[in-house]
């Protein structure tokens, strides 16, 4: 594959514009970001998810569509393809495979950004032990944050690993350090630390083939459904510092994805394989900022105040 920065395919031009890219959960928050920021790049980008203009999954939201994002995409430079996918129906991803595999010929980068469980936590998990968590809920949660990305996995990698550089991206909730904490409830910490297995894992498995696997995570993350909670937009955010004041180290959806693409068109990206790493270690390495020119560092302000105690403000860690 060819690494130039400088390259141009279709009429496309930048360091991802002959990659084929497939963000599985990009109808809003990092995903969406995610199949933006590669197209942006130039990269060719399959977007997957459950809410289409005519249909909308039980997250409820139907102002985000995985057809907008493809549009998105295409409006970034890239190429967006929007496929309706949901992720634990193994004959819908077996047939997006064959799909991508019919039109491209090969995967270049597989995004894992699946989750859309949000409505679970909220008063059905959090603050509630495992014996206390409906079951049916908690299971759900493992569906949806593990057995999805397995499937994904399963099915993708046979193609994935025809192209010279595979680059395999769990999206998760934490890094394999800071999630050494407990996640609040077992269900939930199962969920979220899994991608970080699976990363290191497919690692190993990938090394053969000179590619990487990595997890990464954002911080607190200012996605559609975080800024709807506050009942605030993008543009007045810092309104909800009144009602969290955490979230005045949060970030957009774009400063991970704007990471990640940095990582894609890394010639040396083999450096990450089998690790975790977060929006701000990437945005350290690659120079990447966020769309305000800031550079968050959520978890650092997690550890030392959250945790820590330390008397810092958030604009220390910005």
């Amino acid at each position: 594959m060819n690494e130039d920065t400088n390259t141009q395919h279709n009429g496309r031009s930048g360091p991802l514009a002959d990659r084929i890219a497939l963000v599985a959960g990009a109808t809003r928050g990092a995903g969406r970001a995610l199949a933006v920021e590669l197209g942006r790049a130039g990269a060719t980008v399959y977007v997957t998810g459950r809410t289409t203009r005519e249909n909308a999954s039980e997250v409820g939201r139907t102002t985000e569509t995985i057809e907008e994002t493809a549009e998105l995409v295409s409006a970034a430079g890239g190429t967006g393809v929007a496929v309706p996918t949901d992720h634990l129906d193994e004959d819908r991803v077996r047939a997006l495979v064959e799909r991508i595999d019919r039109e491209q010929g090969r995967l270049d980068i597989l995004v894992n950004d699946l989750w859309g469980g949000e409505h679970l936590l909220v008063g059905s998990v959090f603050g509630k032990k495992s014996w206390e968590t409906p079951l049916a809920d908690g299971l759900r949660i493992l569906e949806l944050g593990v057995r999805s990305h397995v499937i994904t996995a399963a099915l993708a990698l046979p193609l994935l690993v025809r192209s010279a550089a595979p680059l395999h991206v769990e999206v998760t909730d934490g890094t394999a350090v800071s999630n050494r904490r407990y996640r609040e409830n077992l269900y939930y910490d199962l969920a979220k630390n899994a991608p970080i297995r699976i990363a290191f894992g497919l690692g190993e498995e990938l090394a053969e083939y000179g590619g990487t696997a990595v997890a990464v995570t954002p911080g607190f993350l200012r996605s559609e459904q975080m800024l709807a909670h506050f009942g605030v937009s993008e543009e007045n955010w810092r309104d909800a510092i009144a009602q969290e004041p955490g979230f005045a180290i949060a970030e957009s959806p774009h400063y991970l994805a704007r990471a990640v693409a940095a990582l894609a068109a890394d010639p040396d990206r083999v450096r990450w394989n089998g690790k975790s790493t977060s929006s701000a270690e990437l945005a350290r390495t690659y120079g990447v900022r966020d769309i305000d020119g800031s550079r968050p560092d959520a978890w650092a302000y997690f550890e030392d105040v959250t945790y820590g105690g330390k008397d810092d403000s958030p604009d220390d860690y910005r």
